[in-house]
């Protein structure tokens, strides 16, 4: 039924371009039938949609960091690798993980994480924030020669860049490895830390170590304003593997670095598994010339969980596209 679905939407946009119409069949649309995990999307210069995804294979070839891009936010293109060259100082490494980019000036700013080839800034190798710049959002981004931030384990993961519209300050979001979510402010280049700035942890949505409760860990945050408010979403608890158990959630705050107030009911939690999806997460948004607000996300196909017979389960993560809502001052899926 879904790939019927698919079949018969791309059917109904054959022709068409620009933002999704509203009359759209609600629930989730199949944008790329392919892995392409923790969807970043990004409205760029040229008219198009991008969405930038974890490293991947993609026909048969190792992807460092995954792009694709749609006129319409619906049937998407693979453009291949937007960081075909990897970093000196992550040579070996096949974990590029969450890519963000961001228009900045005439350049273009991919923000992502990658484990280093060696210890960088203490005794174990956990993975680095890294910034690369190109003039096409398509690419080739290169790296700029030395990580951001290295740390233990995987706290230093999932980078999104949000400019704050009230205050103009640049703030990069990550983690977090069982850790919080934190904040900080970026300098002027949007390539380094502000001086004398220091990380705010958004310990608030964090909540408690019941194992039905999807924040025993927190990441993958995305920052929104609108009407004086500022909308953190951000998904838990395990994206992958047997025992996937992933959903995304948002928290509000009339600061951009919080405090944040978890939405009411469930734990806040707007999109969680439904017939045939599992471990909805990791989104993005974005809104079209329409004012609509679109929600992009990963999700396993339960009729296809593998890309390969031997691969994990729930290793293939799909990226889907909803339309989101606004109920009393809060985000939902359209359904």
């Amino acid at each position: 039924m879904k790939r019927m679905f698919g079949l018969l939407l791309t059917a109904l946009l054959a022709g068409c371009a620009g933002a999704l119409p509203n009359s759209l069949p609600t629930g989730p649309i199949v944008a790329l039938d392919a892995n392409f995990p923790d969807p970043a999307v990004l409205r760029a210069g040229d008219g198009f949609y991008y969405a930038y995804a974890t490293q991947g294979e993609f026909n048969g070839v190792m992807r460092n960091i995954q792009v694709a891009r749609s006129r319409d936010l619906v049937r998407w293109e693979h453009r291949g690798d937007a960081l075909p060259a990897k970093p000196a100082w992550a040579s070996k490494t096949q974990d590029f993980w969450a890519p963000h980019v961001a228009r900045y000036e005439d350049r273009y700013l991919l923000y992502y994480s990658a484990k280093p080839d060696i210890a960088l800034s203490d005794s174990t190798r956990g993975l680095c924030l890294a910034v690369a710049s190109a003039e096409r959002p398509e690419g080739p981004f290169v790296d700029m020669g030395r990580p951001l931030l290295c740390g233990e384990s995987f706290v230093n993961i999932d980078p999104t860049m949000f400019e704050d519209p009230a205050t103009g300050r640049p703030l990069l979001y990550w983690g977090s490895g069982f850790g919080p979510i934190k904040v900080q402010e970026l300098a002027s280049d949007r390539m380094s830390f502000a001086a004398d700035s220091t990380p705010v942890s958004l310990v608030e949505v964090i909540e408690t170590d019941d194992p039905t409760n999807y924040r025993r860990l927190v990441e993958a945050a995305w920052v929104i304003r609108r009407d004086g408010w500022y909308y953190l979403f951000f998904s838990g608890d395990n994206c992958c593997g047997s025992n996937a158990h992933y959903a995304v959630m948002v928290a509000r705050s009339r600061s951009a670095t919080g405090p944040f107030e978890v939405k009411p009911d469930d734990g806040g939690v707007i999109l969680a598994a439904t017939p045939g999806w599992i471990a909805p997460g990791h989104n993005s948004t974005i809104e079209d010339e329409r004012g609509n607000t679109h929600i992009l996300y990963h999700a396993v196909d339960a009729d296809r969980p593998r890309t390969t017979p031997s691969d994990d389960v729930n290793s293939r993560r799909i990226m889907l596209v909803d339309r989101l809502i606004w109920r009393d001052g809060w985000p939902a899926i359209e359904r």
